[in-house]
């Protein structure tokens, strides 16, 4: 019989580790963004029809 107990903990531990790295990664690029001169995205305001 499989050890569910282990392969839980084990899937756990992964994504954890993901969610962790992805958040790590968002405030990387964030403070990239902050630093830049020119701003890398332009809102435009669209008129309502």
């Amino acid at each position: 019989m499989s050890d569910y107990k282990e392969m839980y903990y084990l899937l756990f531990n992964k994504i954890t580790d993901i969610v962790t790295d992805l958040q790590e990664i968002q405030r990387h690029t964030e403070e990239l963004y902050i630093k830049t001169e020119t701003p890398l995205i332009k809102l435009s305001l669209r008129e309502k029809e």
